[in-house]
Order: C-alpha cells, then structure tokens, then sequence
C-alpha cells in the first residue's frame, strides 16, 4: 500500500557542479526536495521506488545499486541507485537526478529501487503499473521525479506557450491537494506540446494512491526559473 509519496523536479540543473554558477538560483527548490524526502522517511516505508521518465513506450525495471552519472552534462560525477549489485544499466537522467537527491540526504530508510516510465506510455498503462508498484510492499513510499511545461518564457526549452502556466498552475494544484482525478485525466498530448517530462510518472502516482484513503497533500515549491516549470509536493 503507498503510504507516502514526494514529487520532486528531475532537472540535472538540481545537481549544483552541473548547473555550476548557476547553482544558486535553485537552492530553494533542493531545499524543498530535502524536506520532501523527510516526509518520505518519516512514513517508516518497506520500500522506496524511484519514479520517472524514461524513453520509449513502455516500463523499464532499475533494480537497487544501479548507477547513473552526469557526464553527458560535462560533470565527472556518478551516482548510485540505493545498496545493491544494479543489474539493470544505467539510469536514465530524471532517475539519476533522484538518486543523486536519496545520496546527498544520506538516504537509509528503506531499500530501494527504480522504475523508469515511456513519455508516450498511455494513461491507463501507467494507473496500473502505480497499483501494481504500491502492491509491492505492505509500506510503499514513491520519490516521482518529473517537471512540468518547458515553455513558460520565450527562453525556455519549447519556447513560450501560453498554456503552459495554466497548465502548470493546475497541475501544481493537484499535486499539492493529492488529486487523483486531475492527474489520471492529464492528456498526453497536451503534456508532448508543453514538453511535460512528469505527465506519466505523476499517472503512475495517481495509481499507485487509488484506494488509499486518507492522503492528503502539501506543496512545498513552485517555479520556473528557466521557462520549466518545477514542483515540489509530497503526500502522507
């Protein structure tokens, strides 16, 4: 059963020797990350799964130990996927964001692992496989990395939409109120046009929280320093 759940950003920007001079400018979204995995420990789960994207359509298992780096990004930097011999490749970046988060608060809670997740996965796909990741244990925490639109200013990733803080108002509200329904009606399409990378992991949450009575939530950070938008909201 889920018993807890923290939505975070997955920007490798979060990682300070990656975003380098920048770093400062999200100081007050790691802050609100580190509170959020409070929340997470304070659930006493049995296991904690890391959610978040991944390429293609379909689901993809990164069993605990798995590494990730930064490299792609210019920074000599590896991280690893909780205690564990990580036969399942390398993380991809949204994952390994959220590894480096579990290691830079010393993260030993519970065991962990990872579940990477399709953009193009459909709606449906992703209401069962969060019922089936919160049947994994008696006491299920998700860490479900994910940012919103990537078009909020005329600099951003996809340009300036005026849907996009609409859109990301909205999904702030249901992350920050623990709004099942507002997340398992989020369009994929949509979610493609505003580049939203948490449209299916935030599905997977939806899931995962079905008939789990009595959640409640509390959103800890909203913005968009760059054009993206990045929430931070946990559950308990």
């Amino acid at each position: 059963m889920l018993v807890a759940a923290a939505a975070c950003p997955c920007p490798p920007l979060l990682v300070p020797e990656v975003a380098a001079g920048a770093a400062p400018e999200l100081d007050a979204a790691r802050a609100a990350c580190t509170d959020a995995l409070g929340v997470l420990a304070a659930s006493r789960p049995d296991l904690l799964v890391v959610v978040g994207p991944d390429d293609g359509a379909g689901t993809h298992a990164y069993p605990a130990g798995t590494p990730g780096s930064f490299r792609g990004f210019g920074v000599d930097l590896d991280v690893r996927l909780g205690e564990g011999d990580g036969a399942g490749g390398e993380l991809p970046y949204g994952l390994a964001v959220g590894a480096w988060l579990l290691g830079r608060t010393g993260w030993a809670d519970a065991p962990v692992e990872g579940r990477g997740v399709g953009e193009s996965l459909a709606p449906d796909a992703c209401l069962a496989e969060g019922q089936r990741l919160a049947g994994r244990a008696d006491r299920v925490a998700l860490l479900v990395m994910g940012d919103a639109s990537a078009c909020r200013t005329l600099k951003a990733p996809g340009y300036l939409d005026e849907r996009a803080a609409p859109y990301d108002a909205e999904i702030a509200r249901a992350l920050g109120s623990a709004d099942t329904a507002a997340l398992r009606a989020l369009d994929p399409g949509l979610a493609r046009e505003l580049k939203v990378s948490g449209r299916a992991p935030w599905q997977v949450l939806a899931g995962a929280a079905e008939g789990c009575a009595g959640l409640s939530g509390v959103l800890l950070h909203e913005d968009a320093p760059y054009g993206v938008g990045y929430v931070v909201a946990t559950w308990s």
